[in-house]
């Protein structure tokens, strides 16, 4: 999973989000391979310049989506809404 997140609020947004989602994931089987702020945006600039990126490693899609479509994710989710603008994908090693 990829995350490119323009975060408006740090400080809560790592108290209130970052900090529980990054146990939630553990979890569900995820692990974090990049948690990097203030990326370089070589093109498309306006969207992705200065955002946030995190990259994870996740056992299957399944294991994702459980995660993703969890009840602790939801408030999670909730609580980040208004603190940073995201962009999320999914992306799986090709076989």
């Amino acid at each position: 999973m990829i995350v490119l997140a323009h975060v408006h609020e740090r400080a809560r947004f790592i108290q209130e989000y970052a900090r529980p989602t990054a146990e939630l994931i553990g979890r569900f089987g995820g692990e974090y391979l990049v948690r990097a702020p203030h990326a370089l945006a070589l093109e498309n600039a306006a969207a992705f310049d200065g955002a946030a990126v995190v990259v994870s490693k996740w056992p299957d899609r399944a294991a994702i989506e459980r995660f993703w479509n969890s009840e602790a994710y939801a408030a999670l989710k909730a609580a980040r809404e208004p603190l940073a603008d995201a962009h999320v994908l999914v992306v799986e090693e090709p076989s």
